[in-house]
């Protein structure tokens, strides 16, 4: 075997059939199709001598060999990556490819007030967003397929480098028969068994469970923020939401109440996070800086 025979192209194959267990959703996000990507995998495991996923009818398992080459794969890409971003930090600063993620529940809000500027400020960064669950950017970015990710802490302090953007309050969503005898609400006052949540995974989730209290097991739960919005419209209860995500759509008019609590720490922290050993600390450091100074927090209208 030589290093001739390998790319990082076929590297990048068998990290991602390793991610995904599925031969169509790798090709998917390797842009390529499910033939391409199965022969190159063949010819990956007959040229390193050893079966690296097990296939089913069903489902894709890794072998006890796979695992120990994943693993040693997914260290090659990241250097291979870490190679790109030390030749990029050469450039000029923010110029270039910059994958940016976001959790869910904040890039929908935040991207259309972040984008002119950031595309105004920086003409020569070429944006690529995408949105994802905390865990997996955090994964994403440790093997350097993601540069940055607009995420909430804490997170793992080992290996990341975090700068504070802004912090968002959370607003009480509710139907009418919920609506706070004040101008604002208090979290004491509110009925947890009454409180609607994301599906487990969403950090969101967390946050609402560790203001609110326990609820009971079963509750009803959304996938998104939007899918929690309509079952507030439809009286099925309340549910705290981020202040970006503040609508005042007319479709819902009357529907929906939202209005501020009356401790102003009731909210998250945002902060942009990136890999420790980026070689584009000092540039991540300047987009941090216009996101900062663009970010403009809605106010509720109370009636």
């Amino acid at each position: 075997m030589t290093l001739a025979a390998l790319s990082l192209r076929d590297i990048e194959y068998l990290v991602s059939v390793g991610e995904h267990r599925h031969f169509g959703r790798a090709a998917e996000a390797c842009a390529v199709s499910q033939p391409t990507l199965s022969a190159q995998i063949q010819k990956l495991e007959a040229l390193l001598g050893c079966a690296v996923f097990e296939r089913t009818s069903r489902r894709v398992l890794v072998t006890a060999q796979g695992e120990i080459i994943l693993r040693q794969a997914r260290a090659v890409l990241a250097e291979a990556h870490r190679l790109l971003d030390l030749a990029r930090s050469q450039e000029k600063p923010l110029s270039g490819p910059c994958r940016i993620g976001a959790i869910p529940t904040l890039g929908p809000y935040l991207f259309p007030q972040i984008l002119r500027p950031l595309r105004s400020t920086y003409p020569a960064l070429e944006l690529v967003l995408s949105e994802a669950r905390t865990a997996e950017l955090l994964d994403r970015l440790a093997t350097g397929t993601l540069d940055v990710a607009l995420l909430s802490p804490p997170l793992p302090a080992d290996g990341f480098v975090q700068a504070a953007l802004f912090f968002e309050p959370f607003l009480l969503a509710c139907p009418p028969a919920f609506r706070p005898a004040a101008a604002t609400a208090a979290l004491g006052r509110l009925d947890p068994d009454r409180l609607l949540l994301l599906e487990e995974g969403n950090c969101l989730r967390d946050q609402a469970l560790a203001l609110c209290g326990h609820v009971r097991p079963g509750r009803l739960h959304g996938t998104s923020l939007e899918t929690l919005r309509h079952m507030i419209a439809a009286g099925a209860g309340y549910s705290l939401l981020p202040a970006l995500a503040l609508d005042d759509r007319p479709g819902l008019d009357g529907l929906i109440g939202y209005f501020g609590f009356d401790d102003p720490r009731v909210g998250r922290e945002i902060a942009l996070v990136w890999r420790a050993s980026d070689m584009r600390g000092d540039q991540f450091h300047l987009l941090a800086e216009t996101i900062r100074q663009h970010v403009r927090m809605p106010v509720p209208k109370v009636a």
